[in-house]
């Protein structure tokens, strides 16, 4: 595929730096529970480890980078980026899947209440926003025979709420991370240990790494040009 003149000054440096601080918050979250809140089970204490880890791997490392997907690979055909786009989507719904089933398991057998803290209902709250947003960009933009023009008209609305809800999904993330830390660490937190420490820089990384995914999805400098070939009907085959 031939590439398109555009100015994209300042984009890799960002996406670059965005890349490491999301991948590193996904280890410093597995290290937090692996290492000091004593790793992972299907069963028992340690089945709630499963929670933090998949949230963060699948609605803030995977959905940012489903986001940046058309900034990232603008140069490749649109519908091949439409069915990509859909598939990390979706992965990172089912992740998120496993990882709510955890913790409703956990309280379960612990017999915690259920959906009681701002960051249980946010998270429920966000979860079933981004189905709501996969199924109608399924819909809008990979049903086949959609006229172009309510294609058109729905994409500002899939791009605010597709970063709206990142954006929750990241503050329901620090929501967590400080419920967590208060519930386990208790007075401890306060002396600035290893694990205080740890995990104040999972927050910081990724606020780091939320910030810039807003940033590059919104630049209209990085936003990718439509090409001729973006208008061939979606029920084409994807093979060149």
């Amino acid at each position: 595929m031939d590439e398109v003149e555009q100015d994209t000054r300042g984009f890799k440096p960002l996406y670059i730096v965005a890349q490491v601080a999301g991948f590193v918050t996904v280890i410093l979250t597995g290290i937090w529970m692996g290492h000091y809140r004593g790793g992972f089970a299907w069963s028992g204490d340690n089945q709630f480890n499963w929670h933090p880890l998949l949230m963060v791997m699948s609605l803030i490392y995977l959905y940012g980078n489903g986001i940046l997907m058309y900034r990232v690979f603008r140069n490749e055909r649109k519908k091949k980026l439409k069915w990509a786009h859909a598939i990390v989507m979706i992965s990172a719904f089912f992740i998120s899947v496993i990882g709510l089933k955890a913790v409703f398991d956990f309280h379960a057998t612990k017999g915690i209440p259920d959906l009681y803290s701002l960051h249980s209902w946010m998270g429920l709250i966000t979860v079933i926003m981004f189905l709501l947003q996969w199924v109608a960009g399924l819909v809008t933009f990979l049903f086949p025979g959609l006229a172009s023009h309510l294609r058109s008209s729905f994409m500002p609305a899939h791009i605010f709420f597709g970063l709206f809800i990142f954006t929750m999904a990241c503050a329901t993330a620090l929501l967590g991370i400080t419920e967590k830390a208060i519930f386990s660490l208790k007075d401890d937190y306060k002396s600035k240990g290893a694990e205080a420490t740890l995990l104040n820089w999972v927050g910081v990384l990724l606020i780091i790494f939320g910030v810039l995914v807003v940033y590059l999805a919104q630049n209209p400098r990085y936003k990718r040009l439509n090409r001729p070939e973006d208008e061939m009907l979606l029920t084409e085959t994807l093979h060149e």
